[in-house]
């Protein structure tokens, strides 16, 4: 069967600027008999008022009550028990989804999604069969037409994962020859595809924020982080709209800061950097919270805030950031590595029924990965052309090489020379976030992190020259706040 187009969806978000956005994307997809409510108490008000709800599509967090507590007081009415209920959520971690589905949900959609993804969630729910593309492959490993095994790596558009667009094009120029596996690179529209692709096992390895990575093996995915994809490379920049006058903090409170993922550094330094001055962020929608989080799509943020005075500004990784700087939306307010100096973000994480028949096809790549990320960290302007190529090969984002050569040379941005796994620093970031933040799990550094690559690709490595300290005193942020907004142009 066909969903009907014509069904009564109750859309319920308390964030009026990403209501409008998710209604647009319904539109998109077909779908135009939409009821909206501003959080539980009025969703439930309108499916008590209104005949025939056919889905309803709930936020998590809200005021009032909670897109989780809507679902239960759904499940437990006899009368609404079986209308088709989707959880479409920033909290997107695992454990919350396992939540939802235990209280009844029908579907989970984590934020932030795309209309594809959407239309797939709805089409399940109604109990549509979801057919595979005719040159879709199995998952597993693969062998290329070259005999080679073919070495399938998910990626998004972000500096972060330039090392692998470098890699790819030393391959296609016939500069690098692997004997050991032919590079397939597969570019996703967001972090969700890529943690599914590889949880599902769609690719063999992927770029991927090291909070997403960790909570998959936390739940059971069978994959090992064996490099990082760079380190540092993230910015904050803040609204231009509206008076940014001392105190400076008071800007952000009672608005919107768009963090990229739950699972992410980006969560992290945003709760780094208000903490010390007694403010609080937090994807909760509670009477303490002094700015909440929404989680958009880096290449949504600066439209979304263009247009949404209310959003004060945006963490996100390079080049999104800057870009936004120079099309006049935004203004630089710091970037990551000031308040923590060479952090991880990014990892490479490989698959276990990968590497383990492949060993040797690992080993190649980590030690390719290793030359390109020398390269990028020695010819910034130089690497400017492949990542314009790389990241925005469709001319989607109209990314300019003149930015893109200044983040890559900025001595406070990213930096590729230095990917060896130091267990400490991503040990760090997972004991920060589950002991001040309450998010993700604490596992075990020795299973999850692999460094028997990394240490034949990077026999030289000094972890004392690249110490991941903390700097987030409240003299530091302070000191940010207050600096000439001259410092962003």
């Amino acid at each position: 069967m066909t969903v009907a187009k014509d069904i009564k969806i109750l859309l319920v978000e308390d964030a009026k600027s990403m209501r409008k956005i998710e209604v647009k994307i319904l539109r998109s997809i077909g779908f135009e008999n939409i009821l909206e409510a501003n959080d539980g108490v009025e969703a439930v008000e309108i499916i008590e008022s209104t005949d025939g709800i056919d889905l309803v599509i709930s936020d998590w967090n809200m005021p009032n009550m909670s897109g989780y507590e809507l679902l239960v007081a759904i499940r437990q009415n006899e009368q609404y028990q079986d209308v088709p209920f989707i959880m479409a959520t920033a909290q997107a971690d695992k454990e919350q989804a396992q939540k939802a589905e235990s209280a009844g949900c029908s579907g989970f959609i984590p934020k932030p999604f795309s209309a594809g993804e959407l239309k797939n969630q709805i089409e399940m729910v109604f109990g549509e069969e979801q057919t595979e593309p005719e040159d879709a492959e199995a998952a597993g490993p693969q062998k290329s037409a070259s005999g080679k095994v073919k070495l399938r790596v998910a990626h998004i558009q972000i500096t972060d994962h330039l090392i692998l667009g470098v890699l790819k094009s030393w391959i296609e120029q016939g500069e690098i020859v692997p004997k050991h596996f032919e590079l397939e690179t597969q570019c996703m529209a967001g972090w969700n595809p890529v943690e599914q692709a590889l949880e599902k096992g769609d690719v063999d390895a992927a770029f991927v924020l090291a909070p997403i990575a960790m909570d998959l093996f936390h739940f059971g995915t069978p994959i090992k982080m064996v490099l990082l994809a760079h380190r540092n490379g993230s910015i904050f920049v803040r609204n231009k709209q509206g008076d940014y006058l001392a105190p400076y903090e008071d800007f952000f409170k009672k608005k919107s800061v768009l963090i990229p993922h739950k699972m992410s550094v980006h969560h992290m330094l945003t709760h780094m950097f208000f903490n010390p001055i007694n403010v609080k962020p937090s994807l909760d929608k509670d009477d303490d919270v002094d700015i909440n989080l929404e989680v958009v799509a880096p290449i949504n943020m600066t439209p979304f805030m263009k247009e949404n005075s209310e959003v004060g500004g945006f963490v996100v990784a390079e080049p999104m950031g800057s870009k936004s700087v120079a099309s006049g939306v935004s203004e630089k307010l710091f970037l990551s590595s000031e308040i923590w100096p060479n952090h991880p973000c990014c990892v490479v994480t490989v698959r276990d029924d990968f590497s383990e028949p492949h060993s040797e096809a690992v080993q190649e790549f980590v030690e390719c990965l290793v030359k390109a990320g020398k390269f990028v960290a020695e010819e910034g302007a130089m690497a400017a052309f492949a990542a314009v190529r790389f990241l925005d090969p469709d001319k989607k984002l109209d990314l300019k090489i003149q930015v893109l050569k200044k983040v890559l040379t900025d001595p406070l941005g990213i930096t590729t020379d230095n990917l060896f796994p130091v267990k400490a620093d991503i040990d760090k970031m997972q004991r920060y976030m589950h002991d001040n933040m309450g998010v993700g799990h604490l596992i075990d550094m020795d299973a999850f992190v692999d460094t028997q690559y990394a240490e034949k690709a990077c026999p030289d490595f000094n972890p004392d020259k690249y110490s991941a300290e903390l700097l987030n005193t409240e003299e530091v942020i302070t000191s940010i706040l207050s600096r000439s907004t001259g410092d962003s142009e």
